[in-house]
């Protein structure tokens, strides 16, 4: 995936809308990834990594409007180290996360159609900006942005995306060419 400008803007736009100050050199290390699945404005995510070391994570999912992150879970770790516990801290716009748990009857988000059967958890924990939510480890969750898109910071257990298992076999989560 090759990151164009109107997708760099837009997520820098986000920053600016939410009064987050980021310096030159983290716009140019953000990651951004659609997993493989060729539609970066559906099924996508932009990260900010402010430090990420064997103690602790700490970095900002960005989200644009309906823009959702893959079906996932961080399992304990081959070396017997537990998978990865995180706090998500809604910053700006509204953000819909799925988790574990008893199905939420009618959810606000939407899941992305093409491919809805890697979708399997519904218990909708809806967050807006100052309200924030813990995920244990190893415990499926997905989450997409509301209309306005979202801005989500986590701080965490330190980050191992190699070790993360996905729901849809089809993913592929490499960092975009800048």
């Amino acid at each position: 995936m090759l990151v164009d400008d109107k997708l760099r803007d837009e997520v820098e736009g986000m920053f600016e809308k939410a009064h987050i100050v980021l310096t030159n050199k983290e716009k140019r290390k953000m990651e951004y990834t659609d997993f493989g699945m060729g539609n970066v404005y559906e099924e996508g995510m932009e990260i900010v990594i402010y430090i990420n070391t064997d103690r602790y994570c700490a970095k900002d999912l960005v989200l644009l409007p309906h823009q959702t992150c893959l079906e996932h879970r961080h399992p304990t770790r081959p070396d017997g180290t537990p998978g990865k516990m995180e706090t998500f801290r809604c910053r700006y716009g509204k953000v819909f996360l799925y988790v574990e748990g008893e199905a939420t009857e009618a959810i606000q988000g939407k899941v992305p159609e093409k491919n809805k059967q890697w979708y399997t958890v519904m218990h909708e924990i809806v967050l807006n900006p100052g309200e924030q939510y813990t995920i244990q480890p190893n415990t499926r969750h997905w989450f997409q942005a509301g209309a306005e898109g979202a801005i989500v910071s986590e701080f965490s257990s330190p980050s191992d995306d190699a070790t993360d298992i996905y729901t849809n076999p089809y993913m592929k989560r490499t960092p975009a060419d800048r």
